[in-house]
């Protein structure tokens, strides 16, 4: 049966594919972005199962589903959305934690072939393939975007052989550089975590900090100065750091503005 893998990160991508072939599943392709999958499912053929994750590079998963429509099945893959499996388990949809765990996968297979042979002897429902039934996929990013389980109030991270733990209320900033991702304490000192910032603004409270790039996430308080700059985008300031301008895209400053307003 022909197999896609849709996962940003490229080593658990690998791993999957290298599983999913000792059962026997032909993985046609690995795409790792929202963009990388509307694009190949536009232009062929879907297959019979996709694995696929939750948050990628580029959004959530549920975005490729807004723009192609696609009849096959279905196992989401997840890091750490404890949220997003509940609303998985209320809509009856396979989901895998990962790091993935061969006999799980092997589980999850037989209950996509179960479901599948019940669609083939099924009619199909306003000319769609029912095999999973009453899922709703929107339905289901709806119910991940109003999940409202506590905010992640703490950090950590490795220094040689001590973990150090970092309240959210110290951080002034998250960012991203050189592949990595980094805490910005209020004494300038940085350290790396092991998240990626992706996730991290999914898990901190919104009121409290916001994405002005692809490379920074601010904390509102850590703020002491705003300023015009070119092209209609602005320069946030936190005295304390001085790795790079911590420049506003300009596609995000309408909503940095409402931020600031508490009314984002």
């Amino acid at each position: 049966m022909k197999t896609i893998i849709i996962e940003d990160e490229r080593p658990a991508a690998r791993r999957l594919c290298r599983m999913l072939k000792k059962l026997d599943l032909d993985v046609v392709t690995t795409l790792h972005s929202v963009e990388e999958a509307v694009d190949y499912l536009s232009n062929h053929e879907a297959p019979g199962l996709i694995f696929l994750d939750i948050q990628l590079s580029d959004g959530l998963s549920f975005e490729i589903f807004e723009h192609v429509a696609i009849d096959s099945g279905i196992i989401f893959t997840t890091a750490y959305d404890e949220y997003a499996l509940k609303a998985f388990q209320l809509n009856s949809i396979d989901y895998l934690l990962k790091p993935i765990d061969q006999e799980e996968l092997k589980i999850a297979v037989s209950k996509y072939y179960k479901h599948f042979k019940q669609a083939v002897t099924t009619p199909a429902t306003s000319g769609k393939n029912n095999w999973m039934g009453a899922l709703d996929l929107q339905q289901v990013a709806q119910l991940l975007q109003e999940s409202h389980l506590p905010y992640k109030n703490r950090y950590t991270a490795r220094v040689g052989e001590r973990i150090k733990l970092f309240p959210v209320e110290e951080i002034r900033l998250f960012y991203s550089e050189n592949k990595g991702t980094y805490v910005h304490l209020p004494n300038g000192r940085n350290y790396l975590i092991d998240r990626k910032l992706e996730q991290v603004e999914q898990e901190v409270d919104p009121a409290l900090y916001y994405r002005i790039s692809r490379q920074a996430l601010v904390q509102i308080h850590a703020i002491t100065d705003i300023i015009a700059y070119s092209n209609s985008r602005l320069q946030v300031k936190i005295n304390s750091f001085t790795e790079f301008d911590l420049i506003v895209s300009r596609e995000r400053v309408k909503g940095f503005k409402s931020w600031l307003e508490g009314s984002r």
